[in-house]
């Protein structure tokens, strides 16, 4: 009975699609098409679309204007004889040749002209997305267009395309309404013959390029078909762009797309109505005039890159279906489990796109206020980089010094002795690195928990002896003496045991107060002293918490100096390695495992240039306590002058 009712709404779709596009559309269901009475198919054009009619998945908006994809694939007839679309011509950019243009009207080609919508994609906000809804009314229904196309030069096969007609793309390069396709392709002669077979390949249309999965007896395992002949088309909220799974894409060119798409979250899942065009050019441009359109779906003008796109027979696929999907790719570049492993690289790379992209888009809407803006921040950096000293040596290293000159010493010493600071931080640089890639690789998660949890162990353990050993060597390269790798770790681990503790509690101590906003003051006074806890245990022999009321003394005397050093070591622990694979993704995709694996490499490359700058912090709150307790005159004008140049 239910397969009865299923061939009996299949058949009433077909006997729609005959009609041309002039009324409404049919009703659609999400779970069942419409059950009306029986009809024979409209041609054998018709009823190969409607046997192999997509499976849409779109990600699900729960909230007007919220996240998610808030468009469905629509009928275009919301572009005619609608007041609120205008037809401008090709001379000026506000050349208004008709309100409300009918098919007919478009139908002359029209090349250069542009059908516009009401709103600014530069700055959309939420109005297309309120446009669109004020068109479908209460409950749009899901409408795409099927056409069978052939080739020349390559009988023996015909390629099903559908085409997708979004009212606008919300992705980087904003713009009104959305063209996208896939193609199913037959070895076949005719659209008679292909009902009886299978399809050998789908193609999906991704930005400027395509991707594609085998399907005839051993489809593809990432082609997900229900019911046999239905391939299920995951949609990237957003762009439009057509994925074979739920999950994160990233892109670093006009193929693959430059930023993230994403089909990851709640589906929605929509079974469309399929209206079918003709073939036959003559017969197409009777049933469905603005194919004969040749102009632009939505505004154009000076800013090109958020022109509105053409149509579908402007573009290669339409005439040359299999030149077009000959360049498809065989896979995207995926995040692994949804973005959920190395979610950090991906919402880096993702959000440095995501922000320029803005960016830019505010410049070609307003490029005078985006210029006075980056001039004045410019110049700001440049006043507060000039309010402290740089030159300086690295020794001798107990005197006090400003930011700038902390900085500076702290890299002259760490490039004249990189070897010795490169091999003491190798073993954090192998533990954390092989952590991560166990990760990555999916090693960790068939372990127990307790293994998982002594592997982070490991990792987060391997930083404190690194870094008592280059303290230990700093103390040994000031007074002069040989030091080797193995010498720093045997001296340095009885005061890394010694500061375990006081560092752990003081860190937890200043994460909590970072989480209230009139805390934060606090937690920063609290980071000045914890940077020169573990120099203060290591060179100076102060143990447990004494280490970090004593440490706390000293910063409060050179806060000035400290704070912006810890602050910056802060960030560029946290930041140079997720932006080093963000660029690296931009210069050549490299698997995952890969830029996984270089922010913590990172760390471990910079963990001794930030102990040495902590320690040259220690040095100077040494020295100008020392200056503060001898009151001499060398003593005071030295302390006037660090008052002066601490600012």
């Amino acid at each position: 009975m239910r397969r009865a009712l299923r061939a009996a709404g299949a058949a009433a779709v077909l006997a729609l699609v005959a009609v041309p596009v002039s009324g409404g559309s049919a009703a659609a269901d999400d779970e069942t098409p419409p059950a009306t009475a029986s009809a024979a198919p409209a041609s054998p054009e018709a009823a190969l679309a409607e046997k192999f009619a997509p499976v849409m998945s779109l990600v699900e908006q729960t909230e007007e204007c919220g996240p998610g994809e808030p468009y469905v694939p629509s009928d275009v007839d919301i572009m005619f004889d609608n007041p609120s679309v205008a037809l401008r011509g090709p001379w000026t950019q506000r050349d208004l040749v008709k309100a409300g243009p009918s098919q007919d009207d478009v139908a002359q080609g029209l090349p250069g002209y542009a059908l516009d919508l009401p709103g600014d994609p530069l700055d959309p906000q939420c109005s297309y997305e309120k446009w669109a809804n004020a068109q479908w009314g209460k409950e749009p229904t899901p409408t795409i267009y099927g056409r069978v196309a052939f080739q020349e030069g390559h009988e023996g096969r015909l390629a099903l395309q559908y085409f997708f007609f979004y009212p606008f793309n919300d992705y980087n390069n904003k713009h009104e309404t959305d063209w996208e396709r896939i193609q199913l392709e037959f070895e076949a002669d005719s659209a008679e013959e292909a009902l009886g077979l299978t399809p050998v390949r789908a193609v999906y249309s991704q930005h400027y390029g395509s991707e594609y999965a085998t399907w005839g007896e051993s489809p593809d395992e990432k082609l997900e078909i229900v019911d046999d002949t239905h391939p299920v088309v995951f949609v990237s909220a957003g762009s439009h762009a057509n994925q074979f799974s739920s999950g994160v894409f990233m892109g670093n060119n006009a193929e693959l797309g430059f930023g993230c798409d994403t089909t990851a979250g709640d589906q929605r899942e929509l079974r469309p109505v399929v209206k079918t065009i003709p073939t036959d050019d003559e017969e197409a441009a009777e049933a469905f005039p603005w194919t004969q359109y040749r102009g632009h779906w939505g505004e154009v003008g000076p800013r090109r890159f958020y022109e509105g796109p053409t149509g579908p027979n402007r573009k290669q696929a339409w005439n040359r279906p299999f030149s077009w999907s000959e360049k498809a790719r065989a896979s995207s570049f995926e995040v692994p489990g949804a973005g959920l492993v190395g979610s950090r690289v991906t919402e880096t790379y993702c959000s440095a796109v995501g922000t320029g992209s803005d960016l830019f888009r505010t410049y070609v809407s307003s490029p005078l206020s985006v210029l006075l803006g980056l001039g004045v921040a410019l110049l700001a950096m440049r006043w507060l980089l000039g309010r402290t000293r740089w030159e300086t040596t690295p020794l001798p290293l107990r005197r006090w010094r400003s930011a700038g000159q902390t900085a500076n010493a702290s890299w002259q010493l760490f490039r004249a002795h990189m070897g010795l600071f490169l091999k003491i931080s190798a073993p954090m640089a192998a533990i954390t690195v092989a952590s991560v890639a166990a990760r990555s690789l999916g090693f960790v998660s068939g372990m127990p928990w307790w293994w998982q949890a002594l592997l982070a162990v490991a990792a987060l353990g391997s930083l404190l002896p690194a870094a008592a050993a280059t303290v230990h060597a700093i103390g040994a390269i000031a007074e002069g003496r040989p030091v080797t790798v193995a010498e720093a770790y045997r001296g340095s681990w009885r005061p890394a045991l010694a500061a375990l503790v006081p560092l752990v509690v003081a860190g937890v101590v200043i994460v909590g107060c970072l989480g209230s906003l009139l805390l934060t003051p606090i937690a920063l006074l609290l980071l000045t002293g914890w940077t020169l806890l573990l120099p203060l245990v290591v060179l100076d022999g102060v143990s447990g918490f004494r280490a970090w009321w004593r440490s706390l003394a000293l910063a409060w005397r050179s806060w000035r100096t400290i704070l912006p050093v810890a602050v910056f070591a802060l960030l560029l622990l946290t930041t140079a390695g997720l932006v080093i694979a963000a660029l690296l993704f931009l210069i050549y995709p490299a698997p995952f495992v890969i830029l996984n694996a270089v922010p913590p490499l990172m760390v471990a490359l910079l963990w001794p240039l930030v102990m040495i700058a902590s320690t040259y912090c220690l040095a100077t709150a040494q020295a100008a306590e020392q200056a503060a307790n001898t009151p001499t005159t060398e003593a005071t004008a030295a302390t006037e002058e660090a008052a002066g140049q601490q600012a």
